[in-house]
């Protein structure tokens, strides 16, 4: 049993491991992705394909992370769900990432963003999808996020809710958001 003269520094040590904990998970540094087009990619990447899991697997995403910088690249995801072929050229990259984005019968058109690091220099490529505004009543139906972290970038892909889960069925009588 404690005393009451123990208590305090046994809950301020309690604090300062939560914190430790907590910190340690939480540092980072969110990347910024902006426009790109296709004649700035030159060298050689490591292509990620995320999603494609099924016929009507909406969130697919392709990610070209260039070879040679001092970033690895990993996805916050399981290994079933993602793929990562090394030494891949910038052409053969990208080409590869669109036909992989634009399987899905309701695609329109991919969008390619450059991933930058702090001092403004791409690290990597995001080619993903967009949909006919049917799917969700938006074309873009997920966000990615890159989180750096002593050296490695950790990607994080999270999708909108999509329309089919918005609402129930009874009937075939739309009644409204869940």
């Amino acid at each position: 049993m404690l005393t009451k003269k123990e208590l305090p520094s046994v809950i301020i040590a309690a604090v300062l491991m939560v914190l430790t904990l907590t910190s340690s998970s939480c540092s980072g540094r969110y990347l910024k992705t902006e426009s790109a087009v296709e004649q700035e990619i030159a060298g050689n990447y490591t292509l990620i394909l995320y999603g494609g899991n099924s016929v009507d697997d909406l969130k697919t995403v392709a990610i070209l992370a260039k070879e040679g910088t001092p970033y690895s690249f990993e996805v916050y995801a399981p290994d079933f769900d993602y793929k990562a072929i090394k030494g891949v050229p910038a052409k053969d990259a990208l080409e590869v990432a669109e036909k992989f984005v634009s399987f899905h019968q309701s695609f329109w058109k991919t969008q390619l963003s450059k991933i930058i690091d702090d001092q403004g220099k791409p690290i990597g490529y995001e080619v993903r999808p967009l949909y006919y505004p049917i799917i969700g009543n938006q074309s873009d139906i997920f966000d990615v996020y890159y989180k750096k972290s002593d050296g490695k970038v950790t990607v994080y892909i999270r999708s909108y809710e999509y329309p089919e889960e918005r609402f129930h069925f009874e009937g075939g009588m739309d009644i409204g958001p869940k």
